[in-house]
Order: C-alpha cells, then structure tokens, then sequence
C-alpha cells in the first residue's frame, strides 16, 4: 500500500483540449482526453534535505578558505618541520635584515586590516532586562468564575457553554490567569476603540515603567521602538501611544506590528536588530502584547470560540543595545534567529483566520489542521536552526539517517509497513536539542501543543516545565507567552554563565519562529517578577 502511494504521488493528470471531433457519431462536439505523466518527486521542498542545501551553501561560501588554507597550513608545516631550532632561528633573525620603515609599514598595514576587520563585523544585541505584566488582582478569573460570568453575560448558549467548560477543562490552564471584565458585560461590544485603548495602555505602560526602572534608563534616551499586537490596531498606533505617553524623542524609529499572531515577539526582536545594526541608535524597545477584548467571541461557532477559552491579558517589554560598553550589565546576547513563513499554502494560511460568522460576529477562526500545519512548520523552522547551533555528531548522525532514507527509499518504506519494531527503526532521526540548550521557551499555547512538541523534539517533562507552568499561572498571553516562561526560570535561579536559551513561537500565517540566547553571567534571582508570590509552589501545584 505504501508503494502504490509513493506511485501515486509521482503521477500528475492533465486534461488536453482535442477540439471539435470533425466526423462520426459525434461530429461537432468538443472532445478531451486525460493524459497521465509521470513526475519527478519535488525534492527541493523537502524538509530533511535542507541539511544538504545549507551544507552545500556553508561549501561554495567559504570555498576558497577550506581549498586554501589546509594546502597553506601543510606547506608551511613541511617547511618549519625540515628546520631544526637553531636553523629556524638563523633564518628570522641572522638572514633576514630589517629596517625601521619596513617594521613602521608592516605595523600599520596589520593595524589597518585589524581595524577594518573590527568595524565591519556586526556589533553584538544584547538583553540588558525585560520586564512582564502581572495585570491586578480584580482581573484574575477562575475556570468556574469564567463559565459563570460567560453565562451571565447572556452572549452564550448552553451547548456554546459547555463547549467552552470542556476546553478550559483540557487546556492546562489553572485558576489565577486574567482577564479584562468588560467581556463579561451583558449586551454589550467589548471590542470597542475604548476599551481596547484602556487594555493595550494598562498593559504596556505598566511593563514599561518597570522596564525604565529596572534598567535606569531615560525613555529619551531610546532610539528604535517595535510594537507588536496581533487584533488590536488603533489610529494613532500602539507605537505612537507610548512615544506621546513618554514623550521619547522626535527622531524615534518606532514600527507597529499587526496581525502577525503569537509568534509576532520574536519578529520583532528580528526588526529591533536589524533597525540598531542600520542605524547604531544604541537602545531599542521591544513590547509584545495583545488585547483580549479582541479576541472575544461571542457567537456559536465553535472553531471561533477556541480563542475563548486560552487567551488571556499579559505583556512584556524588553531592552536590546548594541553598545560594547552594555556588556557588563546585559542578561543575554543574541545569538541566532530563524524564522520560517508557511503562507504560500493554502491550509497553513487559514489556520488561524479572522472573520464573520453566519451571524456577522467577529472572531478569530482556528482550524483543525493547525496541530499538522504547526509540525510542517516546526520541522523546517528546526531543519534550519539545527546546523546553527547542534554539535556536529548530531548533525553527522541527522544527516546520515536523510542520506540512507533518500538513497534507500524501498527499504525505509518496506521497514514501516513491515511492523511498529522496523518502523521504529526506519524512522528519521530526530537531533538531540537538549545538547544545544539548557533551557526551553516553547511557546504556551496549549497543553496539547506543548505534548506535541515533547513528543516529536524528544524533550524531558523538566524542560518543558516553564512552557507548562507560564500556561497553568497565566494562561495562552499570545506573544508575550515566551518571556513568562523565561522569567520563571530567572525566578527559578536557574540561569547560569554561558547558557543557552531556545524560544519558539508560532502565528498565524503560518509562521514558527526562533530565537536563540546565550547568557552572559549568571542571573540573580529578581526583586521583581511576577512569580516572586508562587514560584516555589511550581512545578507542584500543576499536578494538584
């Protein structure tokens, strides 16, 4: 069966115009005829043969230096080695005769190349500090508390209800997440101008003003500012509501970014990077947040009411540099960010949809397919990062295992019809990640999402820890999720010298993206963060 399949796919149908049959029993009528040809398969769209591609890219790049430099080190190795000590020290010193204008050239010449060398390399991004929401106490919502306001609200059915009772049931989220009440307010419209004014500002400024605080830094003395919030895009931007509230400087570079889903944080990190590389402004602000009252649906379709029963009110607000001088008191430096855009396919660009329903209600659609778009995107977002940052037995091993399944596709595919044992062996081989991170930042969007990706990275409970615990105190904060979680580590101690940090996010689109931290020294545990009151009682309180 799995051969027939494979023949299958390599067949492409084409229906051909004959014209207009010109005699017989069916003369002037148009005819047709179905020709079948056989194809290639698309190997360039494979996933797995990514690591070939980026290794054949890494050859032709730095070509000249793997042809050149061996052949030199031989030459000049054969040619020392001939020499004994006391010939090698006639040769630089007795023989040779110098003079001061030659040494003066020499030096500078070397001075020159150095500092070229110096000031064309692209200056480190450093995390000096980031700072997260913890909305007040009057916003916390239970799971019980949640389906009883729904229910008064009178938005709701019953059968809506219990949908929605049954997804917070599953979700992995416990009983102290927030949300903004004017949902819960009968008949009337939550996603107003107002209201969403009022919680994009409370959660933004908030952040921000402990960000300042922390960092001592002068909200003036920052030159490129990136927001980003998926549903929520009001006119003036949510950029230009923190330049007016602050009163930053008229030559800001700010940006606004919408509609760009969860994983919109580390895109925006990705700008703020690239707008201090271009201009050497020297501070940059980051604030991922999202308007919940935006995401409210208050209708029957239940693909729209998903959004319901995860999303839930957070930011954060984080501070990049690019100045060397910044070094001594950054957290982090950034080292890698890939970021991988599936929208060309149909299926993975209405994953997650915003429409009308029947009833002409706003809301935010989520397909079914979006577990296996998710993985499509995973595996080429991974693919990518891997040669980047695995050690090279695991990438010799990945490798060996894509090269004998595409140079022996029969066997790999009589091994997975033959039984679970031989499939077992015949399956790809998934790398290690826990060799290239200490810790993990998946992004908490659901319990469900958070096994699927345990399962197919091959991760520990204690690695996801953070993920599911950001998701049982906070609950799914869109694009801010990755920053809980790695606060909870801080909180935790658990950061030292020289670690390295994965986040990984995922947005509509369909968009899997990833950013990569190295520590520069061990980080304290904070004063402030929103674990300091509960931390200790993680992960416990997760199996209560």
């Amino acid at each position: 069966m799995a051969r027939e399949a494979e023949e299958q796919a390599l067949l492409s149908t084409e229906i051909v115009n004959r014209g207009v049959e010109p005699s017989g029993p069916d003369a002037g009528s148009p005819t047709f005829s179905v020709r079948v040809r056989r194809r290639l398969p698309d190997f360039l769209q494979s996933v797995n043969l990514k690591y070939v591609r980026l290794g054949y890219r890494y050859m032709l790049s730095h070509g000249v230096y793997l042809a050149t430099i061996p052949v030199i080190v031989l030459v000049c190795g054969a040619e020392v080695g001939s020499l004994s000590r006391d010939e090698l020290w006639r040769k630089v010193w007795d023989e040779a005769t110098y003079d001061l204008a030659t040494v003066l050239a020499f030096l500078a010449v070397l001075a020159f190349t150095i500092s070229v060398y110096i000031m064309s390399r692209p200056r480190p991004i450093y995390l000096i500090d980031f700072a997260t929401y913890k909305p007040p106490e009057e916003l916390k919502v239970s799971k019980a508390e949640f389906i009883d306001l729904a229910r008064k609200s009178g938005k709701f059915d019953e059968e809506s209800l219990a949908f929605q009772s049954r997804l917070l049931a599953k979700s992995g989220i416990g009983d102290e997440s927030y949300m903004p009440r004017c949902v819960f307010q009968p008949d009337a419209n939550c996603a107003t101008m107002k209201e969403g004014r009022a919680e994009a500002s409370a959660a933004m400024f908030a952040a921000l003003d402990e960000l300042f605080d922390k960092c001592r830094v002068r909200p003036k003395d920052v030159g490129v500012l990136v927001v980003n919030c998926s549903l929520f895009n009001p006119t003036p931007s949510l950029s230009a509501m923190i330049v007016n509230h602050y009163k930053m400087r008229g030559n800001i570079l700010s940006y606004n970014l919408g509609g760009m889903g969860c994983s919109a944080g580390v895109i925006s990190i990705d700008l703020a990077r690239d707008m201090l590389q271009a201009s050497g402004a020297g501070l940059a602000v980051v604030v991922s947040t999202e308007a919940v009252s935006f995401t409210w649906y208050a209708g029957k379709r239940r693909s729209m009411l998903i959004p319901n029963a995860f999303f839930r009110a957070g930011c954060a607000a984080v501070l990049l540099s690019n100045r060397r001088r910044d070094f001594h008191r950054a957290k982090y430096q950034l080292e890698h960010i890939v970021r991988t855009h599936k929208g060309a396919d149909d299926r993975s660009f209405r994953s997650v949809y915003q429409e009308e329903d029947e009833q002409r209600i706003k809301g935010l659609a989520i397909s079914r397919d979006l577990v296996e778009v998710g993985g499509h995107a995973l595996k080429t977002n991974i693919t990518t990062l891997g040669p980047l940052v695995l050690p090279f037995s695991e990438q010799l091993l990945f490798f060996a295992g894509v090269l004998f399944r595409h140079l022996y596709p029969s066997k790999t595919s009589s091994a997975q019809v033959a039984g679970e044992a031989d499939s077992a062996a015949a399956a790809p081989y998934i790398p290690d990640f826990k060799r290239a991170f200490e810790h993990f930042c998946m992004h908490a969007a659901s319990r469900d999402v958070l096994e699927h990706l345990q399962r197919n990275l091959g991760l520990r409970d204690a690695d996801l820890e953070a993920s599911r615990a950001a998701l049982h105190r906070f609950g799914n904060t869109s694009s801010s999720s990755i920053w809980y979680e790695l606060a909870y580590l801080e909180a935790k101690g658990r950061v030292r010298r020289g670690d390295r940090v994965w986040q990984l996010a995922f947005g509509s689109g369909f968009k899997c993206n990833s950013a990569v931290w190295r520590a520069v020294r061990r980080v304290r545990r904070p004063s402030r963060s929103p674990w300091l009151d509960c931390v200790d009682q993680y992960p416990a309180r997760m199996d209560a």
